[in-house]
């Protein structure tokens, strides 16, 4: 068994439903951990793991995982829908696998109890859903990889692709309003009212370029692609892909000569910017799996390795009992709510870095599948 898989089967070992030793947050709060996007990271990786290993041990976990939390009658365990919060749809990804893998009519029943809250969200005047509920009429782009491929596959599979044009112009949208014409970067946030104190009065968009956010756009690209009938819309299809392969030019030309990315993107050198785990993971999974799926050029294959072993080399160490841990995770960043942030650079450098956060390894684990994929990893690692 390599390291990496080493790594994974120590934390699994360690995690319950209840207190997964991945949800730092949790586990810092004091709190039982119920349903967030955080575990439904970390899940999706693990039935990935199952998926290129085949190995029992990573179904039988994600499935008492997930069974633990969804009930019967297919409502979930700490989920409300009425909180409209877009960071909840992510772990409903999972459900889709598992009722394939299980046929268990509760997952089923739980897939359109989330799609339930979709059909609520409230949205900008734009068309897109607001991030959350107590965030009116702001877009943050984590918010587009929470909820599109998961609203992406439900209406592929389950709802004739009525809904296919919605997907693609909340894209578009994002497209453009939060694309920086100069650099091909996206801003972090943008809010159409032009109200909130971070934004820009007149563009409505947030001051910069955290690395993670536009990691999670370039999968929310990637896996939305992914869970598309190209052929009901084939013109969107050829945009969205135009766009995805953009975005990774773009930070192609920010990757540092270690394979990592700073956590604010163009930033690199800056006084306490650092290379971070979770958006390097991000992008290794991207460009990895861009290629694999022909949305990128074969020679970006590289940029993809490089990164992932950025990561291993930079951050993937033991401590002193011969557990590995992974480090330079970014615990959290967002504009506004709690404690007013303002999406300065010197925010985003005073967030908490953390080791063993699923932000980082469950992206971390996607890449590492990807490599698994392309036959690049053996006993060496």
């Amino acid at each position: 068994m390599d390291r990496i898989e080493k790594y994974i089967d120590e934390l699994l070992a360690k995690s319950t439903p209840d207190r997964p030793a991945w949800n730092i947050e949790k586990i810092l709060q004091g709190l039982k951990s119920n349903w967030n996007y955080i575990d439904g990271c970390m899940i999706k990786a693990v039935l990935e793991m199952y998926a290129i290993t085949g190995n029992q041990k990573y179904f039988a976990f994600a499935d008492a995982f997930i069974d633990a939390k969804v009930r019967e009658d297919g409502t979930i365990d700490g989920y409300s829908v009425e909180e409209l919060n877009i960071d909840n749809v992510n772990a409903g990804k999972t459900l889709f696998e598992l009722y394939d893998l299980t046929g268990k009519e509760k997952y089923r029943r739980a897939i359109d109890l989330v799609y339930s809250q979709i059909e609520q969200m409230p949205r900008t005047k734009e068309g897109s859903f607001w991030h959350k509920n107590i965030y009116p009429n702001q877009v943050w782009l984590d918010g587009l990889y929470m909820c599109q491929p998961f609203y992406m596959e439900y209406e592929t599979r389950f709802d004739e692709k009525k809904k296919y044009d919605d997907i693609f112009r909340q894209f578009f949208t994002v497209q453009e309003n939060m694309r920086d014409p100069k650099t091909g970067l996206y801003y972090h946030a943008w809010d159409s009212s032009r109200q909130m104190f971070w934004c820009d009065r007149v563009t409505g968009l947030s001051q910069n370029f955290w690395l993670r956010a536009l990691g999670w756009f370039s999968m929310a690209l990637l896996d939305t692609l992914d869970k598309t009938d190209a052929s009901a819309a084939p013109e969107a299809y050829g945009r969205m892909k135009e766009m995805f392969l953009g975005l990774m030019d773009a930070l192609l030309k920010y990757q540092d000569e270690s394979g990592m990315w700073y956590q604010v993107v163009n930033f690199g050198g800056m006084e306490k910017n650092y290379l971070e785990t979770s958006g390097s993971s991000i992008l290794a999974y991207a460009l990895l799996k861009g290629v694999r799926l022909g949305f990128l050029p074969e020679s970006y294959r590289e940029y993809g390795e490089k990164a992932f072993h950025g990561v291993c080399e930079n951050y993937l160490s033991e401590d002193e009992h011969g557990s590995l841990h992974l480090g330079g995770i970014c615990l959290v960043a967002g504009l506004g709510g709690k404690g007013n942030r303002p999406g300065t650079y010197d925010y985003y450098m005073s967030e908490p870095v953390v080791k063993d956060d699923a932000k980082g390894v469950g992206p971390f684990l996607l890449a590492y599948t990807e490599m698994r994929r392309a036959g690049k990893m053996g006993d060496e690692t």
